[in-house]
């Protein structure tokens, strides 16, 4: 699954579709006037001129639960990713990103412009609203619901103009929004206990761990706000936000305490013997607070603390919240990343092990459901995106330890999967799949051993020359990638040309990142993994999970992905010059389609990887696949993985080799790095 990246279509300023007088609205738009009307009152009696409604929670998950989508109540917008912005007399505006210009193009009334990021001319949202407020204008948002780095680049925006932004605890959509007027319930599960063997670790011993980097830190405290970090750190999870594994909870960590800040009716007496919150008292057991607590026992406590961590973002970890923040006096702030995200993110043996186990069964699910997929097609029944998505997602459930999916299933046929994060929709949602074009169908689930994410490419009928040329050469780039041998402290960001070198040796080229951190039964995009040679320099360290996902979109007509997940791993090279050395080694075992790769392309290494691949498939899947009796999985799986000949001279002119693009990538690298 991929995290956003921009790309490029044409599209005016805040432009609408079906917005005259003359034209009738489209099925699923949502008239939001009152909520707007309502809302713009509010405003006026608490003298603001504007107010910004985010997507986040307090939290800044990246899926928050319903009742905190404050944006889609207002707007009517159901995507997972956009920020509104209502003004008490100057319009109203929804900023989102290129997955959801079709769908917040249907669904947002005419009374809303849509932003489009990162098309020509279009403001960020504070600029917009500096060019449109009068002076002495005050600008509210809420800082529970704003990451502080995010809040820090509207103040510098702000900058030293008359226009003021203001801190608004009492969130005016929250006045207007209650049970009354649809808004829904958080979900009533309790939380329960991940066994220790799928953690792999006590979390008494975690403690220890978070504690020792806390004194290197000289902090006295930290305050750990994301909720992949609560629930890793404590070994618990819950079903408190869609698609992630977590209950909604902040926890504080000192030398001699552990504080969980919860709605204590999700912890259930073996949750509680677990953490060992009932009496007792020492630095090895919780205390257990109200959920609301949290900002008034910061401010209390910060008196005896002399420095407190206050997680930072951290590339797609967000960091806390301004509210956070303003509870520390900045004197006593230790911004930096939370040393959590570090920790979790290499996994102990127990959990790789888990994942292993996890894609296994994943494949199996996968293999199955494309085999009657393409059995029910060829008989002649139709299908159309949602049904894909929905029948897939029920296989993953049948499987042992299945926890559901890791996110919502991306479907997308011929010209919808030119949108590298389409996701179908009841609005979307108009063409039948057939064999005219291709099916990118990027999906995932957890498993109590662990998280999986996968996309592959199909093709029902007969492809074209360029499809397969283009399917070729993403796979040649994925497999560039997996097959990486490197030093140590090689930047993760610079192995990214790998799986873009055989795209750009013709003019080709995918707007996304090539990869992500993928958590062990918690978050499907996991800080701090980020695989883009624009972004970031860190390095890789053993037990490292993430996605191998490069990519080609023909706008209108088709698009192709290819994702695997990866492992790093130590490797025993035959030298040992300056240190330790690491390779990849796939724990994603799902066949590629044969009739979309031209093997004339395929160069003897990229050959022979994918033989090696094709028969791990066959002995690691098919295994699994004959013990649960899913004997039309295997069969269609057999099929997808035949031998094919290493040594036939290849058409391609390049197949750049691997340390020439690894030598251009350290350039980019450094140059980025030097702001050139």
């Amino acid at each position: 699954m991929l995290i956003y990246a921009g790309f490029s279509m044409s599209f005016g300023i805040g432009q609408r579709n079906s917005c005259s007088p003359s034209k009738a609205p489209p099925p699923g738009r949502v008239d939001t006037s009152r909520q707007l009307k309502e809302l713009r009152t509010r405003l006026k009696a608490m003298a603001l001129d504007a107010f910004i409604i985010t997507r986040d929670d307090g939290h800044q998950s990246e899926f928050p639960a319903h009742r905190d989508r404050r944006y889609t109540y207002i707007s009517g917008f159901s995507g997972s990713d956009g920020i509104a912005v209502v003004t008490r007399e100057w319009g109203a505006a929804l900023w989102t990103d290129g997955r959801y210009f079709l769908q917040a193009d249907i669904q947002l009334s005419c009374d809303w412009l849509l932003m489009r990021i990162g098309q020509p001319g279009v403001p960020h949202l504070m600029d917009w609203l500096l060019d449109i407020l009068p002076e002495n204008s005050k600008i509210g948002a809420d800082p529970k619901l704003v990451p502080n780095s995010i809040w820090n680049k509207w103040a510098s925006k702000i900058g030293d103009s008359s226009i003021s932004l203001v801190e608004v605890f009492e969130n005016p959509v929250d006045r207007i929004w209650n049970s009354t007027t649809g808004r829904p319930p958080y979900p009533e599960y309790e939380a329960y206990v991940l066994a220790e063997r799928f953690s792999g670790r006590k979390w008494e011993d975690k403690v220890k761990d978070l504690r020792a980097k806390l004194d290197a830190e000289g902090a006295d405290a930290i305050v750990v706000t994301a909720l992949d970090e609560v629930a890793w750190l404590l070994n618990i999870r819950g079903y408190d936000v869609p698609f992630n594994p977590m209950v909604h909870a902040y926890v504080t960590v000192t030398p001699d305490s552990v504080n969980l800040y919860v709605n204590e009716s999700k912890l259930g007496l073996q949750v509680k013997a677990h953490l060992k919150s009932v009496n007792c008292y020492s630095e090895h057991c919780t205390q257990v607070y109200s959920y609301d607590a949290l900002i008034g026992d910061l401010k209390t406590n910060q008196q005896k603390w002399k420095k407190v961590l206050l997680p930072s973002q951290c590339y797609n970890s967000p960091g806390a919240s301004r509210a956070i923040y303003s509870a520390i006096p900045p004197g006593k702030q230790l911004v930096t990343s939370s040393p959590i995200i570090f920790m979790k993110a290499r996994k102990n043996h127990i959990e790789i092990d888990g994942m292993r186990r996890a894609h296994i069964r994943d494949a199996v699910a996968l293999c199955d459901f494309f085999a009657h997929f393409e059995e029910s097609t060829a008989a002649g029944e139709q299908w159309d995106e949602l049904q894909v998505a929905k029948e897939l997602d029920q296989f993953r459930r049948e499987q042992n330890l299945s926890k559901g999916p890791s996110f919502s299933t991306i479907a997308g046929f011929g010209p919808n999967g030119a949108y590298p994060h389409y996701l179908p929709s009841d609005s979307s949602n108009v063409l039948l799949i057939d064999g005219s074009s291709m099916l990118v169908l990027d999906s995932g689930g957890h498993y109590l051993d662990g998280t999986t994410d996968v996309t592959r490419t199909i093709h029902l009928g007969t492809p074209t020359d360029f499809e397969r040329e283009a399917y070729t050469r993403v796979l040649m780039g994925s497999i560039q990638l997996a097959s990486l041998v490197f030093p140590s402290d090689v930047p993760m960001n610079s192995i990214d040309v790998l799986a873009r070198g055989p795209l750009w040796e013709v003019g080709l080229n995918y707007l996304h990142g090539t990869g992500h951190g993928v958590g062990a039964f918690l978050s499907v995009h996991e800080a701090p993994i980020t695989i883009s040679y624009t972004t970031g320099n860190l390095t890789f360290q053993e037990g490292y999970f993430f996605s191998d996902e490069p990519g080609y979109y023909h706008e209108g007509h088709f698009g192709v992905r290819l994702e695997n997940v990866l492992e790093v791993v130590k490797k025993q090279t035959k030298h040992h010059f300056e240190g330790q050395y690491f390779s990849f080694l796939p724990v994603t075992y799902v066949p590629y389609e044969p009739k979309l790769i031209n093997v004339k392309m395929l160069n003897p290494q990229h050959r022979q990887w994918l033989n090696d691949y094709n028969a791990k498939v066959r002995t690691l899947v098919g295994a699994e696949l004959k013990r649960q009796h899913r004997m039309k999985g295997f069969y269609w799986m057999m099929d997808k993985t035949g031998y094919i000949p290493e040594h036939e001279p290849s058409s391609a002119s390049g197949c750049i080799r691997v340390t020439a693009l690894l030598l251009t990538a350290i350039q980019i690298v450094v140059l980025f790095s030097r702001g050139l």
